[in-house]
C-alpha cells in the first residue's frame, strides 16, 4: 500500500533549526511524481511551503524564502525539508504530498516554535 510518512518535528525556540523527512514506500516515488511539503494551522488552509518536479529546481514561496531549502534521497525514496531560522508564527503541522494519479498524503508531523 503506498505511503508517505514524515518524520524531524519537535519543539524548537524561535531562531533554531528542524529538519523534517517523508520517506515515500508502496510503489509511489519522488524521483518520478511532483511533490511538495505543505503546512497547516487550525483554521487555515493548507499552505505550500516547497514544490519540486522531477528534473527542476525546488520552489520555494516567497514567505519561506532564505530560510527553508527542500531536498531529496532517490536511493531511499525520501525527502528533506531543511528549516532555518524558524519564527514562532512557523508553527504548524506540516505535511508531505506526492501527486502520482491521485494525491497522497502523510499524516503529518507537529512543529512548534516557541521561547
Amino acid at each position: 500500500q503506498a505511503q508517505l510518512v514524515e518524520s524531524g518535528g519537535g519543539f524548537v525556540q524561535p531562531g533554531g533549526s528542524l529538519r523534517l523527512s517523508c520517506e515515500a514506500s508502496g510503489g509511489i516515488f519522488f524521483a518520478k511524481s511532483p511533490h511538495f511539503w505543505y503546512r497547516q494551522t487550525p483554521g487555515k488552509q493548507r499552505e505550500v511551503v516547497a514544490a519540486n518536479t522531477p528534473g527542476r529546481p525546488p520552489n520555494i514561496p516567497a514567505s519561506v524564502k532564505g530560510r527553508f531549502t527542500m531536498s531529496g534521497d532517490n536511493t531511499k525514496n525520501t525527502i528533506y525539508l531543511q528549516m532555518n531560522d524558524l519564527k514562532p508564527e512557523d508553527t504548524a503541522t506540516y505535511y508531505c504530498n506526492l501527486f502520482n494519479k491521485k494525491n497522497y498524503w502523510g499524516r503529518g508531523t507537529q512543529v512548534t516554535v516557541s521561547s
